[in-house]
């Protein structure tokens, strides 16, 4: 049970006068069964005289037929407000009629107990009616396929938004256009926050998981399950044609509503906005920053001289291990930059109180307590399956009783204090992992965390928006980089780069090895060369392998299972090398579309709408201008991926602060 909520009425007298109305009181409850989730009404006195209302059975087909009897139909009155409609206060004597194949476990309690009782399942929903008008309780009416409508219930002793919540984790709700007390089923989206092993299913089963909760079918093995998605999505024609994009559209804007990527196939969509964006340069890293350089850039307090030049030394090296302690709760927003050594000290103190008064909250709570609340237990059951299964192999939290999986667990555990709203989404143990790795300390390790989540909380919302907002914005990239590639993907029912959603769900942290995650996000973290940097290095994986995917004319499974396998065998270093020169190469365009301006938060005064720029030929003001990087060399990787040895003897500039 997920809701439960006594004193819900039903009125059914239709009586001229409220006084009248036979109330009928009764318990709503939202129950989670294992193939589905069922609405179920019953009445608190099952002694109450059944003549006036029949309740249908659900039968398979999920129809239920509501029919007012004639003969007992009676008129509404005069002085009664249009708004209060008869359907929503009140029923009259209802016969039914019930297909014939039944569905034992699913059928209504038409027989049996009392036939007020209902009972259907969220499969069957279409609509919710509302009222929005202060009545003195609130109430809806539930509307069913084939416009079947059920008994208005009134919530006398509440209100009926807690249910709306409640069943918005299962099906996404919309107001209607046409009516604004009207939600409309869109799809059924469930996304449960729970794992379950999806690949010993048949198809039909593994792509309705898809629809319902990408984000398990994505944190699993996905090649798994590609040749059953396939399945489903193409054609069951012997002859196996491709589905029209439109189909594709739909399926992948139900899965995560709001998506919109351009599926065109005219012939001459690609000239329109193809650019020229010129040759990538050659781009090279230095050696990590070391203990000496992060030294020499403090003053006697404590404070960081220089903080643009010490984030261009991180952006192109990354820190010694032994620097990571520090300096990722600067990077992590933790500790500010211009604070004392002091200040930080005092900051901790007052943060380790904050940390213990909400990791004792639900410490205290009692078993007792813990069986009225089922949030808190449902995020204490996942968060206690994720914990023993987050990088086990990692000596930090290998074996059992790992001290590192008690820290694991119980951070999460405080987060669930910190942000209820949210409290534990399946992946959250991914991003805690390397920083609670990284910090050994328990405390800092939640600060640094809580800071981590402030940029990534929209991937976790259940409305998904940051997962939309970024599969968009990578769409525009990749087309403006390579627009015949991106058509390429189209055409094998790919252009939704829905195989980048857990890159950047959990950025990347399952497609590179621990220690490389470790170097990757906290080049991420110093906000270099430009917003989004972390779509630019999805572009480069891409563009890496984009001979091989277009050379074996790679379809829609082979394109999902490759860039799968590639997990763990990405070399970080070239990568950021690509994705740094990708990002050059676009600064230095003086024609880049507004839209990719405003995703990379590049500043270019020759930027117009779309492709033209007119004949303005200035140089553009860019925001994080090329000669940012030429006073940090000290190569160590060229951009073509080679370890060039003669390339750390080149002529190293002065490291002075921009």
């Amino acid at each position: 049970v997920v809701y439960e909520q006594e004193g819900v009425f039903i009125h059914s007298s239709c009586g001229k006068n409220d006084d009248q109305d036979s109330l009928i009181a009764g318990i709503l409850r939202v129950i989670e069964k294992e193939n589905e989730v069922v609405v179920d009404w019953r009445p608190l006195d099952e002694t109450l005289d059944t003549s006036n209302i029949l309740c249908a059975g659900k039968d398979s087909s999920s129809v239920v037929e509501w029919t007012q009897t004639p003969k007992e139909k009676c008129s509404q009155g005069a002085d009664r407000p249009s708004s209060y409609e008869a359907e929503w206060d009140m029923v009259t004597t209802v016969s039914f009629k019930k297909k014939p194949h039944s569905n034992g476990d699913a059928t209504a309690h038409a027989n049996g107990e009392s036939k007020w009782s209902f009972l259907f399942s969220l499969t069957d929903l279409k609509s919710i009616k509302q009222n929005k008008e202060g009545m003195g309780w609130s109430y809806l009416v539930f509307c069913l396929k084939d416009d079947v409508k059920l008994p208005a219930l009134h919530f006398h002793h509440g209100d009926s938004k807690p249910l709306i919540k409640c069943l918005e984790n299962h099906v996404a709700l919309n107001e209607s256009p046409h009516d604004e007390r009207v939600l409309l089923v869109k799809t059924q989206k469930s996304l449960s926050q729970s794992f379950e092993n999806l690949f010993d299913e048949p198809s039909y089963g593994l792509l309705q998981k898809w629809k319902k909760d990408p984000y398990i079918v994505t944190m699993g093995k996905f090649s798994k399950v590609t040749n059953y998605i396939v399945g489903s999505l193409r054609s069951s024609d012997p002859s196996n044609q491709r589905r029209p994009p439109s189909e594709m559209a739909d399926f992948f804007n139900d899965t995560i509503p709001g998506l919109k990527i351009n599926q065109q196939e005219e012939p001459g969509f690609e000239v329109i906005t193809r650019i020229d964006l010129g040759k990538q340069p050659e781009v090279s890293r230095r050696e990590p920053v070391s203990a000496e350089e992060w030294a020499k850039n403090m003053d006697s307090e404590g404070r960081i001289l220089d903080v643009d030049y010490i984030k261009r030394l991180i952006f192109k090296g990354g820190l010694c291990h032994t620097l990571r302690k520090e300096a990722w709760k600067f990077l992590l927003g933790y500790f500010p930059w211009n604070s004392t050594k002091e200040e930080r000290a005092n900051l901790q103190k007052r943060k380790t109180d904050e940390y213990f008064r909400m990791k004792l909250q639900w410490k205290s709570v009692s078993e007792e307590q813990e069986k009225r609340n089922s949030r808190l237990r449902d995020y204490r059951s996942l968060i206690e399956k994720d914990v023993n299964r987050t990088d086990r192999t990692n000596k930090f939290y290998e074996g059992e009783d790992n001290p590192g999986l008690i820290l694991l667990h119980d951070i999460l555990m405080t987060y669930c204090m910190y942000d209820f709203d949210l409290g534990y989404v399946q992946g959250m143990s991914d991003l805690l992992s390397p920083v609670l790795y990284v910090m050994e300390n328990e405390v800092d390790a939640f600060w640094c965390f809580v800071s981590y989540m402030d940029q990534m909380h929209q991937n976790f919302e259940e409305q998904m928006q940051g997962m939309k907002t970024q599969l968009i914005q990578l769409s525009h990239l990749l087309r403006l980089l390579d627009s015949g590639f991106c058509s390429y993907l189209e055409s094998q029912d790919s252009g939704y780069l829905y195989f980048c959603f857990r890159w950047l769900l959990i950025r990347f942290k399952r497609e590179f090895s621990f220690q490389d995650i470790l170097r990757l996000w906290e080049v991420m973290w110093t906000e270099l060369p430009c917003q989004n940097f972390h779509l630019l290095l999805c572009c480069a994986i891409l563009e890496s392998e984009k001979q091989q995917i277009m050379d074996k004319h790679y379809g829609f499974n082979e394109i999902l299972k490759h860039i799968n396998e590639l997990s763990m065998k990405i070399d970080v270093e070239y990568i950021l090398c690509k994705a740094e020169a990708i990002s050059m190469q676009m600064m230095n365009c003086k024609e880049l579309p507004q839209t990719v301006s405003e995703i990379l938060g590049i500043e270019n005064s020759s930027v117009t709408p779309d492709s033209d720029t007119g004949e303005d030929e200035s140089a553009a003001e860019l925001s994080c201008p090329t000669s940012l990087y030429q006073s940090i060399s000290t190569p160590i990787v060229a951009a073509n991926g080679t370890r060039d040895g003669a390339q750390q003897t080149a002529e190293t500039q002065s490291l002075t602060p921009a």
